[in-house]
């Protein structure tokens, strides 16, 4: 005998439906508190710079610190658990270091902590010991070790606590930053009005070639006239600088966003206000910065 054919309902849906997502239109953040953002962490520099080159220090070991929470917290998507107080706590002392006792004490820090990190790992035993400690010494030379440079760039002018115009390390600084954002907009305007041919689709769909080359244009020009002008060095200085960090700057935030897709994340965090996570806006500045300081390091200083 056939049983009867029953049609059974399914039972509400007890979640909750999502809030709409809010439109900030074309400009795709919230643009006033992205400004805000920027205004404060851009002022908070300046002033450290100008007056207690010290106090700048501090705010690079926040932001080291910061960036290593977003990327434990990436690598988490991938059940990648880095151990996040060593590395903050390593890498802090390796930008210390590298700013009162300069790039041979630094190399020596870093392989310290990274033996250090190494260990620590061993303790959670033998299961997926390789894996953490790759991801561990990853995460050590991407964000403490690059960006103790900057320290060492600072440490250029001799003299850790006044700054100003007059000091070589705070002339660097500005060098060094500058070239970057103008990478990023040379980039950006000559993208929009020419670009054409995607430089790496899979990657970065909106970067192109006409983009590539208005990133050199800016970061050319403007490295031949603060090397010419700041630094009272050479133009040809000025132009290798602009080509390295333009290409280096390029490179930096391809890497952030593989590594991104790679973790299946579209930002690190949200910790700053309009902008997303910290690495989504430093990822050029940490790549360009050791060549920067390589090239005015043996070249003008």
């Amino acid at each position: 005998m056939t049983e009867p054919h029953v049609t059974q309902t399914p039972p509400p849906s007890s979640a909750a439906p999502e809030p709409p997502k809010k439109d900030y239109g074309r400009a795709g953040r919230n643009l006033p508190a992205a400004i805000g953002s920027a205004v404060v962490i851009l002022a908070a520099v300046a002033l450290s710079l100008m007056f207690v080159k010290t106090a700048f220090m501090l705010i690079v070991v926040a932001a080291v610190i910061a960036a290593v929470w977003e990327l434990h917290r990436g690598l988490m998507a991938k059940n990648m658990d880095v151990p996040e107080q060593p590395l903050m706590i390593g890498g802090s002392l390796m930008v210390l270091v590298a700013y009162f006792l300069g790039s041979d004490a630094l190399v020596t820090a870093t392989a310290v902590t990274a033996l250090v990190i190494m260990l620590w790992v061993l303790r959670r035993g033998v299961d997926g010991y390789v894996r953490t400690s790759a991801a561990s010494v990853l995460t050590l030379f991407y964000l403490p070790f690059l960006g103790s440079f900057v320290a060492l760039l600072l440490g250029e002018g001799g003299g850790w606590t006044a700054g100003g115009l007059d000091d070589d390390g705070v002339r660097g600084i500005i060098v060094w930053v500058l070239v970057t954002i103008m990478s990023d907009i040379g980039g950006y305007i000559a993208g929009v009005l020419f670009g054409r041919h995607p430089m790496a689709p899979v990657i970065s769909p909106k970067k192109s070639w006409e983009g590539f080359a208005g990133s050199v244009v800016f970061t050319v020009a403007t490295g031949v006239g603060l090397v010419v002008w700041l630094l009272d060095g050479d133009w040809w200085v000025g132009v290798a600088l602009g080509v390295v960090a333009c290409v280096m700057a390029v490179l930096g935030d391809l890497v952030e966003s593989v590594m991104k897709r790679d973790l299946g994340i579209k930002d690190m965090s949200q910790i700053v206000p309009g902008h997303g996570g910290l690495m989504d806006r430093l990822d050029s500045l940490l790549a360009t910065v050791a060549p920067v300081w390589l090239i005015l390091h043996y070249a003008v200083f």
